[in-house]
């Protein structure tokens, strides 16, 4: 009997240990492609990107076991945490047209309580942007911008609507004239100013959504993806939506804004939270999005500003005209 079940278990070991390593890596991927809206079911959806990392790993170690079936297992999860990753990594990219110029656009949020003047300064100064979207900017550095807005004559911030230094402090700088828009106040942390750049008018946003549940109340993020999209409502040309939206392009709220505003996401990969891991294998939280007016030619993380998250970098450029039929 027992020489029975030793050799029960030595057939049985290696797939239970294949489906205990590569198992738990597909629950964000199948959460992801459930297309379930439930709270429960979003915030493990968050987790695609670094499920991925998990899943790679698994699949080394499987093929440790050296057996080609389950091998097989192991690869078919692995491809199924990709497809899952490839929505937030891959977005639309749209057609541009060479002939138009290009803009850098950086945008980050730079946590209320970060004083790191130089880290800001070194961050902008090696991204070189044209256009600077910052979110929860603290007093001390609101008291210091200057010495990290060098060159950009031209600013908006939203101390005239908030305290400077509170969570809500957003701040719009660019090397090209920048002209305020008025909208009602409301529970969105968000500022909008139109630059007039070579690509012509931007409406740029900077805009600082509420954390996800169970860290908020469940409708929070909700509300505010609606809230943008009321905001954005009659906004006719290029449109650049830019900060910290607490969640992945992929899963809630980010098929949300896509659906209420009809804007496209850069790529969202490398992750750009928590700066204490590599950005391969943080959460992709800090988005741009972008009007079908505009493309997104690369995107990058910038770097650290002494914050918990990571800055983004982008090249945008006019779209190319369609054809008329």
């Amino acid at each position: 009997m027992l020489a029975r079940l030793k050799a029960i278990f030595l057939s049985v070991w290696p797939v239970l240990l294949c489906l205990l390593l590569i198992g738990p890596w597909l629950i964000p991927a199948l959460a992801h492609f459930s297309g379930n809206g439930h709270r429960w079911v979003d915030i493990l959806a968050q987790f695609t990107a670094p499920a991925l990392i998990g899943a790679l790993v698994a699949t080394l170690l499987v093929a440790g076991l050296k057996r080609p079936r389950l091998m097989v297992v192991a690869l078919a999860g692995l491809l199924i945490c990709v497809a899952a990753v490839l929505p937030q990594a891959e977005p639309a990219r749209g057609a541009p047209d060479r002939t138009a110029p290009v803009l850098t656009v950086y945008s980050a949020n730079l946590h209320a309580d970060n004083a790191d003047v130089e880290a800001i300064a070194a961050s902008i100064r090696e991204a070189d942007p044209d256009i600077i979207i910052l979110i929860e900017l603290g007093s001390r550095a609101f008291s210091a911008r200057d010495r990290f807005l060098t060159g950009y004559p031209y600013r908006q911030s939203s101390e005239k609507i908030v305290p400077p230094g509170s969570r809500g402090s957003v701040l719009i700088a660019s090397r090209y004239p920048l002209s305020p828009v008025e909208r009602p106040r409301d529970q969105l942390s968000a500022l909008h100013a139109n630059a007039d750049t070579p690509l012509g008018t931007l409406h740029l946003v900077g805009v600082h959504m509420t954390r996800p549940w169970p860290f908020q109340y469940q409708w929070g993020q909700i509300i505010h993806a609606e809230l943008l999209a009321d905001r954005l409502e009659g906004v006719t040309g290029p449109v650049l939506v830019a900060g910290d939206f607490n969640a992945v392009s992929s899963a809630r709220i980010g098929r949300q804004i896509k659906a209420q505003t009809g804007l496209t996401p850069a790529g969202a990969w490398p992750g750009t939270w928590p700066t204490d891991l590599p950005s391969w294998m943080g959460l992709g939280i800090d988005h741009q999005w972008r009007s079908d007016d505009l493309v997104f030619l690369s995107r990058r993380i910038g770097r650290r500003t002494g914050s918990d998250h990571y800055p983004v970098v982008t090249r945008i450029t006019r779209a190319r005209s369609q054809p008329s039929r």
